[in-house]
């Protein structure tokens, strides 16, 4: 089960360098890390480690089968960054 980010995201990168397989986006120096709301995890590329959620003090990273009910469609939003 991939780790979902929701909308706790400060987006302060350090989840994204955590990540074993860098399956987090946008990272800091990507052009539209700027205008991105919030980063993202491509749920083909996690493997489900943990280290992302383990290094998020915010309470933005969320197991897909962990996600808050508020916080579903958020499964949807990470896949659709990606596409």
């Amino acid at each position: 089960m991939p780790y979902v980010i929701t909308d706790a995201c400060v987006k302060d990168f350090v989840c994204v360098a955590e990540c074993a397989t860098s399956a987090i986006a946008p990272s800091f120096d990507d052009s539209d890390s700027g205008t991105a709301s919030q980063v993202y995890i491509n749920a083909d590329e996690c493997i489900d480690c943990g280290n992302c959620a383990t290094v998020c003090v915010h309470g933005a990273v969320f197991a897909e089968s962990d996600l808050p009910a508020d916080k579903a469609g958020f499964a949807e939003k990470n896949r659709a960054y990606f596409l």
